[in-house]
């Protein structure tokens, strides 16, 4: 699938420095900047985003794919994958994120994590007290305020492309595990 908006030309330096980070001119900027100041915006928060280190940045990675694997945002998945190997995080799980309830390798709190994402993501949300609660004690009020926005962040993102017909570049080829689809869906990350 090809996106629905035209790609833009992007500034030279920016150009090169996200080939150098990612191989590849991540289509969601490429798009993003028909509208400069957006892209730009978006683009800053991210790096921002990325430099919080409260809560523990497999929990962050995983919520994220859980987002994208709900939303039907291939390229969040596929990107959030090879981030998860950059980062040397557990590629098992990684892999397993879009069929978390089935897989059993996530811890409770791994599982309290991809559930909150998930409520989080749901129209209306359906975050309970009981799981906020149980999150909270677990993770302190800092990492979860972290954890929150990170998630909001998610659902901006996996939605944008979404709606912008973004999907794969690839990025998780460069991985040795496949990733996993849901229940009764073909892998999300090779979608196109």
């Amino acid at each position: 699938m090809t996106p629905r908006m035209p790609k833009a030309e992007l500034p030279t330096e920016l150009k090169e420095n996200l080939i150098k980070q990612f191989g590849a001119l991540p289509e969601p900027v490429e798009v993003g900047f028909n509208n400069p100041p957006v892209a730009m915006a978006a683009l800053e928060f991210g790096a921002k985003a990325a430099e919080w280190d409260t809560a523990d940045e497999s929990l962050k990675t995983f919520a994220h794919m859980a987002v994208a694997a709900q939303v039907g945002c291939s390229w969040c998945l596929d990107v959030n994958y090879f981030a998860a190997l950059n980062r040397n995080l557990d590629l098992v799980k990684a892999s397993q994120v879009p069929r978390w309830r089935e897989a059993d390798v996530f811890t409770p709190l791994e599982r309290d994590v991809l559930e909150y994402a998930e409520a989080m993501t749901n129209t209306p949300p359906t975050v309970t007290d009981a799981l906020s609660a149980r999150l909270l004690d677990r993770l302190g009020p800092a990492a979860l305020v972290e954890l929150t926005v990170l998630i909001g962040f998610a659902n901006l993102s996996a939605r944008t492309n979404a709606a912008q017909g973004i999907t794969s570049q690839g990025y998780s080829e460069a991985c040795d595990i496949p990733l996993a689809a849901g229940p009764g869906q073909s892998p999300v990350a090779s979608t196109a």
